[in-house]
């Protein structure tokens, strides 16, 4: 990196695919979910398909984002056969897959590292007051089992993603202990390249009336969050939930260094479309700060991966650095 790394901000072209949207939590403040036999689940043909049409087109990340099967159900195998297999066929087709399906065993994560690059989990809040209200019927947002996928991706050496959703029930306290909780693991293991702060922002699917998160707030919590956790774990920000350019700009004055992933649709968000690449770019220029692409998986992780995975992301690498990489395209932008 050069000495301007300082005022470089990241993002991943990315693409989401969805095996389904089908799962048995009720969150009420979701907006992706359907009810269990009530959407098909996307084919392995329809998946290569859909990943052949963005070859060539700018997109690296191929995030697999699920609902989620229950543990003891007799299709969980069939479900977690299909997110590995959709993996796998992105990998084939030149793509770097990241799956963020809700908690797994060990084993099943263990067999995930074959074909991810990173993985991730959000921790959303610890506070065990939200299993009687949001989380009141989603057994699988129990804050020990999210924790312990954590602690899972640490010992297999799996670089991961996590974060808190802020605005949904719970106090300040409690994103200063969710965010130690974090930092703790990661002192243990140093498994955690990101940490994503993400403003509860209702839609049109949700059960919850509650009002929006106060992004106004996000610069304060960021700078917070800034000497909570390592330095080495990049603080993320989602650009479609802080749409002010001028919030937008605090937040990175503040220490946020990443948006996350750029693609067409925010699956978890439908209601807040991402940001052209442009649009982005008008924004943060005129401060100084320069966009820049990245890959799901951060350079200092590199070695945790199999040398087959290693041979994709060097691709990549030199691709990404490449004065001929357009950053994103039609499909992005």
């Amino acid at each position: 990196m050069s000495a301007s790394t300082s005022r470089q901000i990241t993002y991943s072209p990315a693409y989401t695919i969805v095996p389904t949207y089908e799962c048995f939590n009720r969150c009420t403040y979701c907006n992706f979910r359907t009810d269990p036999g009530k959407s098909p689940w996307l084919t392995l043909t329809d998946g290569e398909n859909l990943l052949k049409s963005l070859q060539n087109t700018g997109v690296c990340e191929i995030l697999i984002l699920s609902g989620e099967v229950h543990p003891n159900s007799a299709l969980r195998k069939a479900w977690f056969d299909r997110i590995y297999n959709l993996c796998k066929l992105a990998l084939s087709l030149g793509f770097l897959p990241h799956t963020n399906v809700g908690p797994l065993t060990f084993a099943e994560m263990a067999l995930l590292k074959n074909v991810n690059v990173s993985m991730g989990l959000m921790l959303e809040q610890l506070t065990p007051s939200l299993l009687n209200t949001v989380h009141k019927n989603a057994p699988s947002k129990l804050p020990e089992l999210r924790l312990k996928q954590l602690e899972f991706a640490g010992k297999l050496k799996i670089p991961f993603t996590t974060g808190l959703l802020l605005g949904i029930g719970e106090n300040s306290s409690d994103w200063w202990e969710s965010l130690e909780a974090i930092a703790k693991i990661h002192q243990r293991w140093g498994n955690i390249q990101e940490v994503i702060l993400q403003p509860h922002s209702p839609g049109t699917q949700q059960t919850w009336q509650f009002p929006a998160f106060d992004n106004h707030l996000l610069p304060e919590i960021i700078t917070k969050a800034k000497q909570i956790l390592p330095p080495e774990i990049t603080i993320q920000i989602p650009p479609n939930l802080v749409q002010q350019p001028e919030l937008l700009l605090a937040c990175l004055d503040a220490g946020a260094r990443d948006l996350g992933g750029i693609g067409p649709k925010d699956e978890v968000n439908p209601d807040y479309p991402h940001p052209h690449y442009q649009k982005l770019t008008q924004i943060l220029q005129p401060a100084s700060w320069e966009l820049v692409p990245r890959l799901p998986v951060y350079p200092q992780y590199d070695d945790w991966l199999s040398e087959e995975l290693q041979i994709s992301v060097k691709r990549w690498r030199n691709t990404i650095q490449s004065v001929d990489f357009i950053p994103g395209s039609s499909v992005i932008l």
